[in-house]
């Protein structure tokens, strides 16, 4: 990007103001891309937890903070300088999710039950559908709740997963 910049300013400094948008454009583009990277990056750690609950049947705190933390992350990056659409609609998820989980199921094998399952037996076990409507669902919270009151509603929505009840009573397996 820094070579950009200094293509930038000597396109405009030379009046080359033509040459300048396209390196603008080329800039926007990069910003983008770089901010759906950051989200793909948050997907993949919500999609980890939501398995790890799935397949053992429990919530723990480190796992609660690590749904909700990803979602106020993708909200926040989501939402695009003019603060009133995103780069990301909320229609479009399943595509994201779909291209997510298998490596999200293959990231989860070393953490599930202490790695007991390696990615093949792990990837067996998963009910994807399952996973991706959670993830969704959570997913969906981002679109209508502020960044200051989604972690609530989000831990709310926690209390629906399987062992969700019992990590709100503070029962924890």
């Amino acid at each position: 990007m820094t070579q950009e910049l200094i293509d930038l300013r000597k396109s405009i400094m030379e009046g080359r103001y033509a040459d300048a948008l396209l390196i603008v454009d080329e800039l926007e583009g990069m910003s983008k891309q770089a901010i759906l990277r950051n989200i793909q990056s948050y997907l993949r750690i919500l999609l980890i937890h939501l398995i790890l609950n799935q397949v053992e049947q429990r919530l723990t705190s480190s796992w609660a903070a690590s749904i909700r933390n990803p979602l106020v992350e993708i909200k926040k990056l989501n939402l695009k300088d003019n603060k009133t659409s995103q780069h990301i609609n909320s229609d479009e998820w399943d595509t994201w999710l779909e291209e997510e989980i298998e490596s999200a199921i293959r990231d989860a094998s070393s953490e599930v039950l202490d790695g007991i399952y390696n990615e093949f037996q792990l990837t067996e076990m998963v009910d994807r559908t399952q996973v991706i409507q959670n993830a969704q669902k959570l997913l969906t919270l981002t679109y209508s709740h502020s960044a200051k009151d989604l972690p609530a509603v989000v831990a709310e929505n926690l209390t629906q997963l399987p062992g969700g009840e019992d990590w709100k009573l503070n029962r924890q397996k």
